[in-house]
């Protein structure tokens, strides 16, 4: 009697002390997605702040199909991490068919739900060889532009004919055909059904749900998501508000962010941008920064222009920090850039001009007395070790920061730029 007595309170402390384990094992895995507390990430229980990268390429480079080259990937990783950057934002995969002027191939979604499973599987290994460095990612699911596909290849499945190529018909008649995504259904439901596909996937190599994988920071819903146009004001609030609503209802675990460029991705509405930004569901704040592109700079006058550029870009910073502060949610610069020297391309090009600016946006980093709430950035974007070959990308080329619509190397930063001195700087200041 004494035995089976002992033998019960034995079995009932090998139950308990499995409970207590496993409680505990479950609250520290929670520890290792980055979350928000008073307006700031937190990962493993400190506050985080980053230099990152756009390393849009980067599920591409890490297949085995075309375009991949897994020695290449690894060298990148880490000769990234080794100057500090730990923070990578990446396309999880474009869309549509290969051989358009201008688009990004290999496509990840060949038709709607059809995908191209080498690209699913260097994503998945892509997540892989980051989390063993202890890098995240930032993944983006659309585009409002024509690059990767995104809206317009959406609204070409939906029936609103073939989609027009900026490169080839012009910018008007390209805005002219998205901005009718916002009104479409049937171009949004797709979207959606390719949300959920993404967001419910097991990786392959290490057997974890996408929404366990604390590799990733933040599904982000589109890179620049735009209404185009007055009327789209408010179908595209309420579509950024259901795309949000959905990530979290599949994904309890990961921040969900816009991709948004800031007032400037809201038809110059910033009260737009706050509405949008205010929705539960998202948890931080984008903003991105086009000294070049927004007439901040010209080509001719790049060095002469910088303090212009800093200037305006102090000024975008602290009208959208503005409101960070009172939603008491951090704020990332997760777009910036600006060409090399007199508007070359070549990697041998001299980054005077680039590097000024670039260290002026570190700074307001790395100084923790200006914007309290300014958490971090990815510059566009890295280059690494690509040898560019063409002015433009052709097939077989290596892939840099610059996409298959830009000049190569226009606003990458290559492994061999003075700019790493910049970036490994700023990052071991933030590690200190």
């Amino acid at each position: 009697m004494k035995i089976a007595k002992n033998f019960i309170i034995l079995i009932f402390l090998c139950i308990i002390t499995s409970l207590v384990m496993n409680c505990a094992s479950k609250k520290d895995a929670s520890t290792d997605f980055i979350k928000i507390k008073d307006g700031k990430f937190i990962k493993n229980n400190v506050e985080y702040k980053y230099i990152g990268a756009n390393f849009w390429y980067g599920a591409i480079l890490a297949s085995t199909g075309a375009g991949g080259n897994r020695d290449r990937l690894t060298k990148e990783l880490d000769y990234m991490k080794s100057v500090g950057i730990n923070n990578l934002r990446i396309l999880v995969g474009s869309d549509g068919s290969c051989g358009i002027r201008s688009k990004v191939e290999p496509t990840l979604q060949i038709k709607p739900g059809v995908y191209n499973d080498t690209i699913l599987d260097g994503l998945d290994y892509l997540l892989l060889e980051m989390g063993k460095r202890d890098m995240v990612a930032i993944l983006y699911l659309n585009n409002s532009w024509e690059w990767s596909g995104g809206y317009s290849q959406y609204l070409e499945w939906s029936g609103f004919g073939e989609a027009p190529v900026p490169a080839e018909k012009g910018w008007d008649q390209f805005m002219n055909y998205v901005n009718k995504f916002q009104k479409s259904d049937k171009a949004k439901e797709l979207f959606s059904n390719y949300v959920t596909d993404i967001i419910t996937r097991e990786n392959r190599y290490t057997n974890k749900k996408y929404t366990d994988d604390p590799t990733i920071m933040s599904w982000q819903i589109a890179n620049e998501p735009r209404p185009f146009a007055d009327e789209n004001k408010e179908s595209f609030e309420k579509w950024i508000a259901d795309v949000a609503k959905q990530i979290k209802d599949l994904d309890k675990n990961h921040l969900v962010s816009t991709g948004s460029e800031g007032k400037h991705g809201c038809e110059g509405d910033i009260e737009l941008y706050d509405r949008v930004h205010s929705d539960k569901n998202i948890d931080y704040l984008n903003i991105h920064i086009w000294p070049y592109n927004w007439g901040w700079a010209n080509k001719e006058s790049l060095y002469e222009d910088v303090e212009m550029a800093k200037n305006n870009a102090l000024n975008y910073i602290e009208e959208h920090h503005n409101i960070a502060k009172r939603l008491q949610k951090p704020v990332v610069l997760e777009e910036f850039g600006y060409p090399r020297d007199e508007f070359k391309f070549c990697k041998t090009t001299s980054t005077t001009a680039r590097d000024i600016f670039y260290g002026y946006i570190f700074d307001l980093i790395t100084d923790e007395t200006k914007f309290e709430l300014f958490a971090g950035c990815n510059f566009w974007a890295w280059g690494g070790f690509a040898d560019p070959r063409n002015e433009f990308w052709q097939k077989g080329d290596d892939y840099t920061g610059d996409p298959a619509q830009e000049e190569q190397g226009l606003n990458s930063v290559f492994s061999s730029d003075k700019t790493i001195d910049l970036i490994k700087n700023a990052n071991s200041i933030l590690c200190k």
